[in-house]
């Protein structure tokens, strides 16, 4: 198991390109893509059949498309991701299935675009099998299993056990699959996604739930997911999980199907957050410098409608100064970051449950910028406009080369689909 990376405080480039020059040309705070992070991170998953990317992280077009282009299939869990999909390049269907629609429910319009398309599913619901059936009889599903059990960094990551909406309740797998047979679908795959963080120890029990269920599903079962997961380590004192033992056990699991069922299963992963986190960077400018009390904030314009994941359950994320004027030699001070918006919570650098915590980061000031790393997983896609604050730009640095893959909201963006009923400006 490899260590971490280091995360040095301070930095002048990202993937060969200055940080001033990004935030000059593209403004702040404003979203920076490696691509070359996202291909070598896809490479480390070759041993897999099928790798089988969880847009939600980053489900940029560009983002998408280079996915596509590296030989991954794609997970859609809504309707407007299936078509950002098939608008990036990826087929509706092919075996394996370029396209699969994980979710608990089916809104109205996602029944519809799956039927239309044609687009595998992969249904987490008893309710989703009879919906499904009466539409499209005959065709293949996977289900999503529930084993009664999960794991996560926050509670508020954990996708399994009893808490947990997702998944089919694995007590259920005999009436679901009797309801499939009803209408005639066939139960092709099984998939077993229980939370975010894996250490090998749990992963071995998801194993055994996994080869439990396709026993009781029985011959028609082709395929099997891993599901994803997968971390990366955002603090120096952490490591990258080790692929090839991770591999192993998800292998010899499949392989043990294989003699049972006298026939090939093929052995898929659906990892998101590994492919697109580290390749992401969010920069911002420092627009205050301020004392409260024993805390010492330096205040970006860029807040938690941009990079929601410290809010929601005190994620931590690897912080650097890239200096104005590329003086590197400076000195630490311990030190909070916070954002523009009107919430106390609106801070970088906080432990779940709201609590406000420093950075020995370099002496910074006004115009300095600060660089939040590992950000390319739940960043974006999570933005937010509160306060009517714009969606930040994109951008794809490859070969050293700079592409703008999403223009920063405007104004009359921000407003385009507002209206005031003529009957209130007519009584005025």
């Amino acid at each position: 198991m490899s260590k971490a990376p280091s995360f040095p405080t301070i930095t002048t480039e990202i993937a060969g390109v200055p940080v001033t020059d990004l935030a000059k040309r593209f403004g702040t705070p404003v979203y920076v893509y490696d691509a070359a992070k996202i291909v070598e991170r896809i490479e480390d998953l070759r041993a897999f059949d099928v790798i089988r990317y969880a847009q939600k992280a980053c489900s940029n077009l560009a983002i998408l498309d280079l996915v596509r282009r590296c030989g991954a299939a794609v997970d859609t869990v809504s309707t407007n991701e299936i078509r950002r999909a098939l608008a990036a390049g990826f087929q509706p269907h092919g075996n394996p299935p370029p396209i699969v629609y994980t979710a608990d429910i089916f809104d109205r319009e996602s029944l519809q675009v799956v039927i239309d398309h044609d687009i595998h599913v992969n249904v987490g619901s008893p309710d989703m099998i009879d919906q499904y059936g009466e539409v499209a009889p005959g065709r293949n599903i996977t289900m999503r299993i529930n084993p009664g059990f999960g794991h996560g960094h926050s509670e508020k990551t954990n996708t399994g056990g009893d808490h947990s909406k997702h998944g089919i309740w694995h007590e259920q797998l005999d009436d679901c699959l009797r309801r499939a047979d009803q209408w005639g679908l066939g139960v092709t795959g099984l998939h077993m996604h229980i939370g975010s963080g894996t250490d090998l120890d749990h992963l071995k029990d998801v194993c055994v739930a996994m080869e439990k269920a396709a026993l009781t599903a029985g011959r028609t079962i082709t395929t099997i997911s891993a599901g994803g997961g997968l971390p990366i380590p955002y603090e120096e004192d952490e490591s990258y999980i080790d692929l090839t033992e991770y591999f192993r056990l998800w292998d010899e699991t499949r392989k043990r199907l294989e003699g049972e069922f006298g026939h090939e299963v093929t052995l898929e992963i659906e990892p998101g957050r590994y492919v697109s986190a580290e390749s992401g960077y969010l920069i911002a400018e420092i627009r205050a410098v301020k004392r409260q009390g024993d805390n010492l904030f330096y205040l970006v314009d860029g807040g938690f409608n941009n990079l929601a994941r410290p809010i929601l359950y005190g994620a931590y994320h690897p912080i650097a100064i890239a200096p104005a004027d590329g003086d590197t030699a400076r000195p630490l001070e311990e030190v909070a970051i916070g954002g523009p918006l009107c919430e106390s919570g609106d801070i970088f650098t906080q432990e779940e449950g709201g609590y406000v915590s420093k950075r020995s980061l370099p002496v910074a000031g006004v115009g300095d910028y600060l660089v939040i790393q590992c950000a390319g997983a739940y960043g974006s896609v999570m933005g937010s406009n509160y306060n009517s604050k714009p969606m930040c730009a994109e951008v794809l640095v490859r070969d050293e080369q700079t592409h703008l893959i999403r223009a920063r909201q405007t104004f009359e963006d921000l407003v385009r689909n507002e209206a005031i009923p003529s009957v209130v400006a007519a009584t005025e």
